[in-house]
C-alpha cells in the first residue's frame, strides 16, 4: 500500500473515530503532497511523497526546539503528538549503530580519507539511508568517521 493509499485510509478512520487531531494532522500533509504535485504538474512517486514527508517532519522538529526554547510547553507537547503521528507513515529508522556501519562501508566504498572528501561521502551515502536515517546524524558520523 503506498503512502497517499494509507493516508487516505487512516483519513477515513480518524473521520469515523471522530479523532480531529490526527485528521488535522493527516489532512496537512496531504495537502503538502498535492501542492507539490501541482506545482510539479505530475504524480508523485513513493520516495517523493517520503520526502515531503521528512521535510514535515523536520519542520516540526525546528519549531519544537524553538517551543521548548521559549517555554511554550502546551505547542510543545502538540507539535510532539503531531511528529509521533507522521512518524508512523516513514520506513522503520535505522539504529545509531546501522548508521555508523553504512558509513564505515561508504568511506571505503569511495576510497574517502580525510575531510576534504567528505561532499563526496555525503553524496553516495544519502541515497542509503534516505528517509531512513537522520540527515544531522549521518553528517555527524560522516565527521567522526573522517577524522
Amino acid at each position: 500500500m503506498s503512502l497517499s493509499d494509507r493516508l487516505n485510509e487512516d483519513m477515513k478512520l480518524a473521520m469515523k473515530s471522530q479523532d480531529k487531531f490526527k485528521l488535522s494532522v493527516i489532512r496537512m500533509v496531504r495537502a503538502a503532497i498535492k501542492n507539490l504535485e501541482i506545482d510539479q504538474r505530475k504524480t508523485l512517486s513513493e520516495d517523493e511523497e517520503l520526502d515531503v514527508l521528512s521535510r514535515e517532519i523536520k519542520q516540526r522538529k525546528d519549531s519544537l526546539q524553538e517551543f521548548e526554547k521559549a517555554g511554550r510547553d502546551e505547542l510543545a507537547a502538540n507539535l510532539k503528538q503531531e511528529i509521533a503521528i507522521l512518524m508512523e507513515y516513514m520506513p522503520q529508522q535505522f539504529t545509531e549503530e546501522e548508521v555508523k556501519a553504512i558509513v564505515l562501508q561508504t568511506i571505503q566504498e569511495v576510497g574517502a580519507s580525510s575531510k576534504a572528501e567528505m561532499g563526496k561521502v555525503m553524496s553516495a551515502l544519502m541515497p542509503k539511508v534516505k528517509g531512513r536515517a537522520d540527515g544531522k546524524l549521518v553528517n555527524q558520523l560522516v565527521q567522526q568517521s573522517l577524522s
